[in-house]
């Protein structure tokens, strides 16, 4: 089968398209021929070597998140699921090629009416941002800032906010273009990278959703209100100042809170529960999936490129 396999780490550059052998599926596992792969942010880091640290090395095949149909199971798997049309989670990568392996516990069945590259787009996006709205408590009435909205999280964070009856629902962007887009997805403020550029936006924030991080992470815990909190989900924009902790303490008598989400905490029967209702959610038009744009595998490249140069609103799909 062909693959994208990241030759040396660092630049798009160093990704490669190679030929492997076809993954055979291990108990309870199943593989899957796959028709859309989705490309996200932390593919970029893994290729880039920022994630070195967590086990990830050069040879390795990046993706995680891939639809297609089942083709074989492993021991102790179901056999009717042979045939059928599925969204599934790889795990820590194996989703850049014709064929993937994931867990049958990752893999759900996609309604007619939802297209692979629609199901790679929310998948593992609208599970985040449910769960990420949830550990902040988010309720109705609140304003919620979300920061780095034009990706496939930021973008679901804006609807489903907005959905549940957000007061305010702030985000921050590049550009004037990319905001008009989001307004029409439920913004109701839009601010530079800053945090800067709407008179009108609230002063103050109750819910903080941030893909970003970076360095400005700090900046923006300070615009949260009194018992506000700030859920943060990447680090697309690299890890905040090793001092960041300063500004809680700084802001210790407004009782704000800082957390960090990995869907890997929620249990899979959870996580199954939330993707099966945004996918039927998706397939009715409730809710609204960007593909940024459809690639070829082998231009996996290309992809890169435009994410590393922030091009991409909602999510590049990859067709083998």
């Amino acid at each position: 089968m062909k693959a994208v396999t990241i030759k040396t780490f660092g630049s798009a550059e160093g990704l490669a398209v190679i030929d492997l052998p076809t993954p055979v599926p291990t108990r309870g596992h199943a593989l899957i021929d796959t028709e859309a792969i989705g490309v996200g942010g932390v593919d970029t880091l893994v290729r880039s070597g920022a994630l070195a640290a967590y086990g990830f090395k050069e040879g390795h095949v990046p993706g995680s998140e891939v639809a297609g149909t089942v083709t074989a199971v492993g021991d102790e798997v179901d056999t009717s699921w042979i045939g059928r049309r599925v969204w599934a989670f790889t795990g820590v990568g194996g989703g850049y090629a014709e064929q993937a392996v994931a867990p049958v516990e990752e893999i759900l069945p996609l309604p007619a009416n939802l297209s692979a590259a629609d199901a790679v787009t929310l998948g593992s996006s609208g599970a985040v941002a449910r769960f990420a709205l949830s550990r902040a408590h988010f309720g109705p009435g609140e304003s919620v800032l979300v920061r780095g909205a034009a990706g496939s999280i930021g973008i679901m964070a804006v609807q489903l906010a907005a959905g549940a009856g957000a007061g305010a629902v702030a985000v921050t962007t590049s550009s004037a273009e990319r905001g008009e887009r989001l307004r029409k997805l439920g913004a109701t403020h839009v601010l530079d990278r800053s945090g800067a550029g709407d008179e009108d936006a609230p002063a103050g924030y109750d819910v903080i959703i941030d893909i970003v991080a970076g360095t400005d992470m700090p900046s923006f815990f300070e615009k949260l209100n009194p018992n506000g909190r700030m859920v943060a989900v990447g680090m697309v924009g690299g890890p905040p100042p090793a001092d960041f902790g300063m500004s809680m303490m700084a802001a210790f008598r407004k009782s704000m809170s800082f957390a960090t989400f990995s869907a890997d905490t929620v249990s899979a029967p959870e996580r199954r529960a939330v993707r099966t209702e945004q996918f039927a959610a998706a397939g009715r038009g409730e809710l609204r999936t960007v593909v940024h744009e459809l690639l070829p595998l082998e231009q996996a490249v290309l992809a890169h490129r435009k994410m590393d140069a922030g091009e991409v609103f909602g999510r590049i799909v990859l067709i083998p």
